[in-house]
């Protein structure tokens, strides 16, 4: 190779270093972004703080609580309000009867939207749009409270454990959800399971099941919360069956008692349960602890499925 040729050739040395595009912050842009941190900080400590008050009054000493000396740190900690609570007997049924109808109920939900969710994306399917019509007119309209329970009533959904599973079965807008995010997925990949004699059920079970994990996450968030926290329905459907009170309804019943430490024990416990009530808890702790009991297993829950709930309801809001 030549001189002349050797000299285009340039080292590395002699490469200039690119420099980095820096923007650069005007005051008004320092004072904004201290503004912003400083707002949504103190508005996460705002919807933070009630949870700890009542976690740290409910592990303080009563004697304390009932002072209003227990703000920003426990003291005199124990545990002993939470080992009372634990020898209530009707507060464990209805603890067992809320996990029993949160755990069937959604998986039930979840199962119902996705596969109705898959039907409705068929334009094969015998009057689509107007059973899909038809299943979104039932999200404005509502008969009231009155009808709705004399609906239940006459479908024998009274003082059964059925009345907390059946009518939460289909949900219109988790359907909805589903079905624009199944749409979302190519649909040359169910061409290709069809061409391999594949039915709608395989595809369904092997292909659409797996490829909705994200909305369906979403949608099993949905029906976990509302299930776990539903009310309504013991009360009124349930009014005459104590042991299928949910937890909320039990928390309503402790609440409205809480006056009386005697009559916190309820239906159902013996003498010395209210005695270990009324012996370790005074009334404002009774109900920070009956909330926190009632509170714990969804912020337990909920951080782990956050990730697929941000995901699966973005997903499926892409297509209107």
């Amino acid at each position: 190779m030549s001189n002349d040729n050797i000299s285009l050739v340039k080292k590395p040395e002699d490469i200039p270093e690119k420099s980095q595009n820096k923007i650069k912050l005007t005051v008004g842009d320092v004072i904004f972004s201290i503004c912003n941190y400083l707002f949504f900080g103190l508005f996460t400590l705002s919807c933070i703080f009630p949870f700890y008050y009542i976690f740290i009054n409910t592990i303080s000493s009563n004697e304390y609580v009932n002072k209003g000396a227990v703000t920003l740190i426990p003291r005199g900690i124990t545990l002993q309000n939470y080992i009372s609570m634990g020898n209530v007997n009707d507060l464990w049924t209805s603890v067992g009867i809320t996990i029993l109808r949160t755990i069937l109920g959604t998986a039930l939900m979840v199962f119902a939207s996705a596969f109705a969710g898959y039907l409705v994306t068929k334009q094969e399917m015998w009057h689509r749009k107007l059973w899909y019509r038809l299943l979104v007119i039932t999200m404005y309209f509502n008969a009231g409270l009155i009808p709705w329970y004399m609906n239940m009533s006459m479908l024998g959904l009274t003082n059964t454990f059925a009345a907390y599973i059946i009518p939460g079965i289909v949900s219109p807008y988790n359907i909805i959800l589903v079905k624009t995010y199944i749409e979302s997925i190519p649909g040359e990949i169910e061409e290709s399971a069809f061409m391999d004699g594949a039915s709608y059920w395989t595809i369904f079970r092997k292909i659409i099941w797996p490829l909705s994990k994200p909305i369906l996450a979403t949608i099993a968030i949905f029906g976990a919360v509302g299930h776990w926290n539903s009310f309504q329905d013991s009360l009124i459907l349930n009014a005459n069956t104590p042991e299928l009170y949910t937890l909320q309804h039990r928390l309503y019943i402790y609440l409205n008692q809480s006056s009386n430490l005697s009559a916190l024990a309820g239906s159902g416990t013996s003498s010395s349960d209210s005695s270990l009530l009324a012996n370790a808890a005074s009334q404002k702790v009774i109900q920070y602890t009956i909330s926190m009991v009632t509170i714990i297993p969804i912020l337990c829950v909920y951080p782990f499925m956050q990730r697929y709930f941000e995901k699966g309801l973005m997903l499926g809001a892409v297509k209107g």
